[in-house]
C-alpha cells in the first residue's frame, strides 16, 4: 500500500513539475517572435531590442544566485508556485504597454520570478526518487526545457498570426498562473505528506537552519565551483548554436534561408534525445561515477563540434550528423550538472541547501547566455566563422577539464555524490 502511494506521488510530482517548468518557456519565447513587430510598430531600435533581451536574461542569471536560499527557507512548493504566479502576473499586461521602459521593467520582473523555478523544481524532484535512479529521472525530466521552448515558440507564432503581437503574452500568462495554483496545492515534498522514500541516504527536509549558507560557504563545498564553471562553458556553447547556427549555415555553408532554419533545429532535436538518454546511460554504465560520466559526455560534445568544423564542406549528411551529436552530448548532461549533482551536494551533511546550490550553479551558467551575443559578435567579426567554432570547441574542452577535475575530487572523497544506494528491503 505504501509502495503504491509512493509511486502515485512520484508520478504526480514528475508530471506536474515537467508541465510547470515547461510552461515557463511560454513567457520566455514570445519576445523573439515579436521583435520585428516591436521594431515596425513601436519603432524600437535593434539596440533597444537587445536591451529587452538583457532585461529578461540578466535577472534570471543573477537572481538564481541571490535568491537561491528562499527555496531552502520557505520550501520548494511555496517558492516554486509563487514564482510561477508572479511570472504570469508580471507579463499579463505586456500587450497593453507601448513604452520601452515599461516593457523593460515587466521583462525584468519576469526574469526575476522565473529565476527560482528550476532550483526549486529540482529540489522537490530530487527528494522523491531513490539515488539509484536519480540520473535517469533528472535526465528524462530535462526534456521539459526543450519541449517547452518548442511549445512556447509555436504558441507565440499562432497568437501573433491570429490575434496580433499584443496578445502573445496574455494567454500564456493565464496558463502559467493556473499552473502555479496547481503547484501550490499538489507539489508537496515527502516530509510534508509524511512519506519516506527508500533508497536515499537522506530525504530533503525543511531544516530550521536552511538558507544560511553564503556564496563563499557554498563555493567551499568540494566540486561545486568546478560544476559551476562547466555549466558556464556548456551554456555559452549551447546559446551560440541556438542564436548563430542558422546564420552560419546560410552565410558560410550557402544553404537557403529555409533550409538553414530547418537544419539548425537538428542541434535542438539532439538535445531533446540526449537529455532523455544520457542520464539513463550514466546510471547503467557509470553507476556511482555520475560526475565522471557527465565529463565523458562533455568531452564527446567537444569532439563532435571539432568534427563538424572539419567536415563542414562535406555535405548535409555530415552537417546533420555532427550537429545532432553535438546537441545530444552538450544538452544531455545539463539536468545532471545543473540539477542532480548540485542538489546532492547541497543536501550533503544535512545542509538542506539544494535550492541554493542549484541556483548558484545555474545562475553562474546563465551568465553565459548574457555574454554569448557580444562575445560571438566580436570574435566572428575579427576572426570569421572559424573563430566562433574555435572558441566553442575551446570552451567545451575547458568544461570537460572542469568536470573531470570534479570527478577526481569525488574519487578521493569517501562519500560518492550522487551514488546508487542499494535498496535494503529490511529497512522499508
Amino acid at each position: 500500500m505504501l509502495e503504491t502511494a509512493l509511486k502515485k506521488r512520484q508520478l504526480l510530482i514528475f508530471v506536474l513539475g515537467w508541465i510547470a517548468y515547461a510552461s515557463t518557456y511560454l513567457l520566455r519565447k514570445p519576445l523573439g517572435v515579436i521583435k520585428s513587430d516591436l521594431e515596425t510598430d513601436l519603432h524600437f531600435t535593434k539596440t533597444e531590442l537587445g536591451w529587452l533581451d538583457t532585461a529578461l536574461l540578466f535577472p534570471y542569471a543573477v537572481m538564481q544566485m541571490l535568491l537561491g536560499p528562499l527555496g531552502d527557507k520557505f520550501g520548494a512548493r511555496r517558492t516554486f508556485s509563487c514564482c510561477l504566479i508572479l511570472s504570469g502576473l508580471s507579463m499579463i499586461l505586456f500587450g497593453w504597454t507601448d513604452g520601452f521602459y515599461a516593457m523593460f521593467v515587466l521583462l525584468f520582473l519576469n526574469g526575476t520570478a522565473q529565476a527560482q523555478c528550476w532550483p526549486n523544481c529540482m529540489k522537490s524532484l530530487g527528494a522523491w526518487y531513490p539515488d539509484s535512479v536519480r540520473n535517469t529521472v533528472f535526465g528524462m525530466f530535462g526534456t521539459c526545457a526543450f519541449a517547452g521552448g518548442i511549445g512556447g515558440t509555436a504558441l507565440a507564432v499562432y497568437l501573433q498570426k491570429v490575434y496580433g503581437w499584443k496578445s502573445v503574452y496574455f494567454t500564456p500568462s493565464v496558463i502559467i498562473i493556473g499552473v502555479g495554483l496547481f503547484v501550490w496545492a499538489l507539489y508537496q515534498q515527502p516530509d510534508e505528506v509524511g512519506i519516506d522514500v527508500p533508497g536515499k541516504e537522506r530525504n530533503a527536509t525543511s531544516s530550521k537552519t536552511a538558507g544560511k549558507l553564503t556564496w563563499l560557504q557554498m563555493l567551499k563545498i568540494p566540486m561545486l565551483p568546478e560544476i559551476a564553471v562547466s555549466m558556464f562553458c556548456l551554456k555559452v556553447v549551447r546559446y551560440c548554436m541556438y542564436m548563430w547556427l542558422p546564420m552560419y549555415l546560410l552565410q558560410r555553408l550557402k544553404y537557403t534561408a529555409a533550409v538553414s532554419g530547418m537544419l539548425s533545429t537538428v542541434f535542438e532535436v539532439g538535445g531533446v534525445l540526449g537529455s532523455a538518454v544520457i542520464g539513463f546511460l550514466i546510471d547503467k554504465f557509470f553507476k556511482g561515477r555520475t560526475i565522471f560520466g557527465t565529463g565523458v559526455s562533455v568531452l564527446l560534445s567537444a569532439i563532435s563540434l571539432t568534427l563538424f568544423l572539419l567536415t563542414c564542406d562535406w555535405g548535409w549528411m555530415f552537417n546533420v550528423s555532427f550537429m545532432f551529436l553535438a546537441g545530444a552530448f552538450n544538452c544531455g548532461p545539463d539536468s545532471l550538472l545543473g540539477g542532480a549533482v548540485p542538489a546532492e551536494l547541497g543536501e550533503q551533511d544535512g545542509k538542506n541547501a539544494a535550492a541554493s546550490t542549484v541556483g548558484l550553479v545555474n545562475g553562474f551558467g546563465s551568465f553565459g547566455t548574457c555574454l554569448e551575443g557580444p562575445i560571438i559578435g566580436f570574435i566572428s567579426a575579427q576572426y570569421g566563422w572559424s573563430g566562433m567554432f574555435y572558441m566553442m570547441i575551446g570552451l567545451s574542452f575547458v568544461g570537460t577539464a572542469s568536470v573531470f577535475k570534479a570527478a577526481a575530487i569525488h574519487k578521493n572523497k569517501t562519500g560518492r555524490i550522487p551514488e546508487a544506494i542499494p535498496l535494503n528491503m529490511d529497512e522499508v
